[in-house]
């Protein structure tokens, strides 16, 4: 039995579809799986239970990099299909089932609208696969000790990104005598060419307790340190989603990006939002897209805090 699931180009949206992977696994554990997305996104999957392969589609000019994925898929048939793409090239593939995302995403969360392509009514969470190598890697970059807060200060959209300084403050208040992690290690994540924006957040944090990850590996070993960490706080990006899956209280900012649509999922994340709404936000942004700074200046450090102090209690409260 064969399954060829095409899910998205960025790792945020392929984060929230790797539940929907999941539950075919669970219902076709002996299936062998064909992975197809976005070069960023392709390491999330390298770890799937009986992966058969990674088509990469690396974008090209007149839709050029879909034929990379017929040439793989066109000598199978497929047991299962599920394309998130809507790519005209899964319908030249024979599949016995096919399944497709609606053209409408709706207004609910995108995890939500995922578990529709199935017809599901419980939507299956996120899940992440990793490997005993990622966690070897992971206990040796966050060595045992103090607890660790993860820190993502970047995105792959600048006006999202809340200032530095106010992630400096905020780090300040939840590792404090009276924070919710005292005298807390923390570890900076990153891609390795956004250090430039997450460089000033290392910078403040004392040598002691800081563990620099900007460009420490892929997205499978990013997990693997995430499960080592005690509390993640970041903008609204794929290692936000990738805290959320790993199981950690997960505390997301956001501002200028809906929040009912990509808020972290599961019970242990909560949002804190820019006092300006995300429509006023966007309305503004659109009247000068070349205008890329930052638009998360009315979330406040206190209000920040009160959230992550608020979460971190819900999630103590919580049964085991």
């Amino acid at each position: 039995m064969r399954i060829l699931f095409i899910t998205a180009t960025r790792a945020g949206d392929a984060i929230l579809s790797t539940g929907l992977l999941n539950h075919l696994i669970a219902q076709h554990p002996d299936a062998l799986v064909t992975v197809a997305c976005g070069p960023v996104a392709a390491p999330l999957f390298r770890a799937v239970p009986n992966l058969e392969t990674i088509v990469v589609l690396d974008k090209k000019p007149l839709s050029l990099h879909w034929v990379a994925l017929w040439a793989v898929a066109v000598g199978h048939v497929w047991d299962v299909l599920v394309d998130l793409r809507n790519s005209p090239m899964s319908y030249l593939l024979f599949a016995r089932r096919r399944y497709r995302r609606g053209s409408g995403r709706g207004s609910v969360h995108r995890v939500r609208q995922l578990a529709r392509v199935l017809g599901l009514a419980e939507p299956p969470a996120p899940h992440v696969w990793t490997t005993d190598a990622d966690r070897a890697e992971a206990r040796r970059l966050i060595p045992d000790g103090p607890p660790v807060l993860a820190v993502a200060p970047t995105a792959n959209w600048p006006v999202k990104i809340w200032p530095a300084a106010s992630f400096v403050r905020l780090i300040e208040d939840l590792s404090a005598p009276d924070g919710i992690l005292p005298g807390a290690r923390v570890a900076v994540f990153g891609h390795a060419d956004e250090r430039p924006l997450a460089q000033p957040v290392i910078d403040a944090v004392p040598p002691e307790r800081r563990i620099d990850l900007v460009g420490c590996g892929d997205l499978l070993l990013a997990h693997a340190c995430l499960e080592r960490c005690a509390f993640f706080v970041g903008n609204d990006s794929g290692l936000m989603h990738l805290a959320a899956a790993s199981g950690i209280p997960t505390l997301g900012l956001f501002g200028p990006s809906r929040a009912d649509h990509y808020a972290p999922w599961g019970p242990r994340t909560a949002v804190a939002s820019t006092t300006i709404p995300c429509e006023e936000l966007m309305r503004t942004w659109r009247q000068d897209t070349s205008d890329t700074r930052s638009m998360m200046e009315s979330l406040s450090v206190d209000s920040a805090a009160a959230e992550a102090r608020a979460l971190w209690r819900r999630c103590a409260d919580a049964p085991a």
